[in-house]
């Protein structure tokens, strides 16, 4: 028996993971214990996403855990052992903004708990692939110190060696603001680096973009497009922060992140870190979604301005995905952003009927 272990397995990528994984054949193990909910509310709760997997994936286990608990971690990967052919680690707390209120639940959820896995990997089953969901929120706010001009909609970047094809992973990671959240998920993604480095594991660190699809719980504090899909649909005021509305996002389906995942864990790597959003191929500003979503709805949106940003946020991030293309040349994008926003439209006004 061959198995993948997904933890946040009811969660937005790890959901996508799983129904990907389970497609080509593979048994899966999901660890979640829906703690987005306890985060952002009964709103965000994933529940129902699980419920999803659990009636519709014959071959899907799923285990209500906490990543932070070595017994039960322990317990499950003794368990399972060297049968482990990849652990997809998507489990997080992945918000800056909640972050600040609980840094201690931050932390040890996105590093300690990466830590517990790493080492488990290690003990258990050191040939498997660890596949690590990172942010580029792990470069800071350093993106903001970039030449950008304010156009019409959007910020942008011109006459620089970013300006085409978007920022890569040679930006530093150093002496910048990151919020606690960024601080939290970077010392998960060196640890994920670290074990492929020196202890010679097969680990891969995508530092992604917004991440987004219609298994994405929106919320307030987090996944900006699925909550703002959210809004339009239900009618419910949506508030941006900073930037005049202007700032960019680049935005990556799911099914295309885990595309990315689906070939490291083919042919992977020891600690290597990729860039993985969008790119120039699916990025938009704030007011260009918010266009988007009433262009497809059909009406207007009620949307609030604040002034402050949120500590930390990028006024313009756009990736540069070059680096994983050249290793990997069968990857492709499937999704653009109008299918991305079409898509959660859609599948929202489906669960209201």
């Amino acid at each position: 028996m061959s198995l993948i272990l997904v933890t946040g397995s009811a969660g937005l990528i790890g959901s996508e993971t799983v129904r990907f994984f389970a497609d080509k054949g593979l048994e899966i193990v999901g660890i979640d214990n829906d703690m987005r909910a306890k985060f952002f509310g009964e709103e965000a709760s994933t529940k129902w996403n699980r419920h999803r997997l659990e009636t519709e994936i014959s071959g899907y286990t799923h285990t209500d855990a906490d990543i932070r608990d070595e017994t039960a971690m322990q317990s499950l990967f003794s368990r399972y052992g060297k049968s482990i052919s990849a652990v997809v680690h998507n489990a997080a707390q992945p918000s800056h903004d909640w972050a600040a209120s609980d840094p201690f639940m931050d932390f040890t959820v996105n590093a300690n708990g990466t830590l517990v896995l790493l080492e488990m990997t290690r003990r258990y089953c050191k040939d498997a692939v660890f596949i690590f969901t990172s942010t580029n929120k792990v470069y800071g706010d350093l993106p903001n110190t970039l030449p950008l001009i304010e156009l019409e909609s959007r910020w942008e970047l011109r006459k620089h060696s970013y300006a085409e094809h978007g920022i890569d992973e040679n930006m530093s990671i150093d002496q910048s603001k990151h919020s606690l959240f960024g601080a939290s998920k970077v010392a998960a993604d060196i640890l994920v680096q670290e074990y492929g480095r020196y202890f010679g594991l097969k680990t891969g660190v995508f530092r992604g973009g917004c991440l987004t699809g219609p298994s994405h719980s929106g919320a307030q504090l987090h996944g900006f497009l699925a909550y703002l899909a959210k809004c339009a649909v239900n009618g419910t005021p949506y508030t941006v922060f900073g930037f005049k509305g202007k700032q960019v996002r680049d935005n990556i389906h799911s099914h295309d992140l885990v595309n990315m995942y689906w070939n490291f864990f083919n042919k992977p790597r020891c600690g290597e870190v990729y860039n993985a959003g969008g790119s120039r191929y699916s990025n938009c500003s704030m007011q260009e979604a918010i266009s988007l979503c009433e262009k497809l709805i059909g009406r207007s949106m009620q949307i609030n301005y604040e002034a402050n940003n949120r500590i930390g946020d990028h006024i313009w991030w756009v990736s540069d995905v070059r680096k994983f293309q050249s290793h990997y040349p069968e990857w492709s994008y499937k999704y653009n952003l109008d299918a991305i926003v079409g898509e959660m439209i859609s599948e929202l006004q489906e669960r209201m009927q």
